[in-house]
């Protein structure tokens, strides 16, 4: 009998020993070979910052956050180099109807460009077909896209939303030469420092007046230029610039000497000319 209890004795203590405490292996396994999945717990992810330079930088952007992964492993990622000899031409897209007028806005200082929001929901374009609204516009310092390896002294981009949730950004070129008084209400109240909260523009601002009289277009398929970097996104890159003065582009740069990220590989997307 002595023996018997002896033997239940050692086979309770072998099992205590070889037993896991329930998800004790999910607390300590972080991560897999699997970019932007982890197995185990979740962690806890504050946002992430970003920036255009250092450890935070374009080239950092995919390493940042889980959301972000689309920055690094990407196929149609934004902006290109658009090499004119690469153009090729199709007869089934139609030209780019610019409804734009006058309109009321708010501007602000988000830390990474000068944006400006509309605030009413009235400017917007017809991309083959399909209509999208313009919900805000903001500027980058040089520009992001290139023309033959050329980039412009900045970049405005016009981003505009579809009811079902598409993007299409329209991208217009800026070059240094006369003073455009289009921009005067909106550079005369640019805040030099990040804000949290939105200012109201004073009066209105005439959305027509910021493009050239040539609206012929550069289409292809791309992403977001910030994180997330999110693809999908119907692209309308002006082939013909506006101006601004070298005051007009210095006191942008002063703000934001940088807040462009560099061009992305092509791959086998096509570029079309109208």
């Amino acid at each position: 009998m002595q023996i018997a209890w002896i033997t239940v004795l050692l086979v309770l203590v072998f099992m205590a020993g070889c037993t896991q405490r329930p998800n004790q292996a999910a607390e300590t396994e972080t991560g897999t070979d699997t970019p932007g999945i982890q197995t185990g717990s979740v962690p806890v992810v504050s946002p992430a910052h970003w920036s255009y330079e250092g450890d935070t930088g374009p080239e950092h952007w995919g390493d940042l956050n889980e959301d972000f992964l689309a920055c690094k492993y990407g196929t149609q990622q934004s902006p290109i180099n658009i090499k004119r000899s690469q153009l090729t031409s199709s007869d089934a897209i139609q030209p780019i109807e610019i409804h734009y007028g006058i309109a009321e806005a708010n501007i602000q200082n988000n830390g990474h460009t000068i944006q400006v929001s509309l605030k009413d929901a009235n400017p917007y374009i017809m991309l083959d077909g399909s209509r999208f609204t313009l919900a805000q516009f903001h500027f980058h310092h040089p520009s992001e896209h290139q023309i033959n390896g050329q980039n412009a002294d900045m970049e405005l981009h016009f981003v505009h939303q579809s009811e079902d949730g598409k993007t299409a950004v329209l991208g217009v070129l800026i070059n240094n030469g006369a003073e455009n008084k289009a921009f005067e209400s909106i550079w005369s109240s640019m805040p030099a420092k990040e804000t949290e909260e939105t200012v109201e523009l004073e009066g209105t601002i005439n959305l027509a007046s910021m493009l050239p009289e040539n609206l012929h277009s550069i289409r292809y398929n791309g992403s977001l230029t910030t994180p997330s970097c999110t693809e999908g996104v119907s692209w309308i890159v002006l082939d013909n610039p506006i101006e601004m003065s070298q005051a007009q582009i210095d006191q942008f740069a002063a703000i934001f000497p940088d807040n462009h990220r560099p061009v992305q590989p092509l791959g086998e997307r096509k570029v079309v000319s109208e």
